[in-house]
């Protein structure tokens, strides 16, 4: 499919991990996600899959950045969709940067614009652990549209092994740690959005825009640690009872 000439910017920035916000306008929130979506069915026409989705600013410093309660979402490329334990080379993702997700498989089809938090719980089949892969693709500011017309930095997820959803979420401990180093220790409480309610306000936001969540697809729910990666090394995420995931960086 062609693309528009606004939304060729950011596919060019997609593909080199570079972008050139110079040459950008300057996007509000809606117009950058119907972009960022005509972005993914380029992807789709040139052959790519799509694994799932995030949902954006429920946590930390980052939480409410565009007004209280707007979560926008990104989208997941099946492809970037790694296993725990598989190495991934650091030229090959310029800008790297991780962060500690949990990862959320549906076991049912949610769709609709009036999706509660109960219908998010009895969609989810399972709960990994998980890193969300950033590749920071621009330099200076960006307005609210731009960032989320750059599928809000995303380039791919690492997830751990699925086990049951019933957590206690609020009592986790998350820490982030390199070659053995605790580089991060997060305590939820306090820290993210409920993420149940966060599955939820995904589907209703994915309605306004005709799209749904579809069973076996992957959301990831918002980061409770953030690290710039700067070179080769060995990375482990620990989620307490809901386990470990590693990526390797060479």
């Amino acid at each position: 499919m062609a693309l528009s000439e606004q939304a060729k910017l950011f596919w060019q920035g997609l593909q080199s991990g570079k972008l050139d916000t110079s040459a950008l306008p300057e996007l509000e929130l809606d117009p950058g996600q119907r972009i960022q979506l005509e972005l993914l069915e380029h992807w789709q026409s040139e052959g790519a899959a799509l694994g799932g989705y995030k949902v954006g600013l429920t946590s930390g410093q980052a939480r409410n950045m565009f007004g209280k309660g707007v979560r926008p979402f990104g989208f997941i490329l099946q492809e970037r969709v790694l296993v725990t334990g598989v190495d991934l080379a650091y030229s090959s993702v310029t800008g790297l940067g991780l962060e500690n997700e949990l990862v959320f498989r549906l076991g049912q089809d949610l769709t609709g614009g009036e999706i509660t938090r109960d219908d998010a719980y009895q969609a989810v089949a399972g709960v990994a652990p998980g890193f969300e892969i950033n590749q920071i693709r621009f330099r200076g500011a960006l307005s609210q549209g731009d960032r989320v017309a750059d599928n809000l930095s995303q380039w791919g997820i690492v997830r751990g092994e699925f086990v049951d959803k019933s957590q206690d979420y609020d009592k986790l401990v998350v820490t982030l740690a390199r070659d053995g180093s605790i580089c991060q220790e997060v305590h939820a409480d306090g820290h993210i959005d409920d993420h149940f309610a966060s599955i939820a306000a995904l589907a209703n936001r994915l309605h306004l825009f005709g799209r749904g969540l579809k069973k076996d697809m992957l959301v990831i729910t918002g980061s409770f640690t953030r690290q710039k990666v700067e070179g080769p090394g060995n990375w482990q995420g620990d989620f307490g009872p809901i386990g470990q995931v590693t990526l390797n960086i060479i």
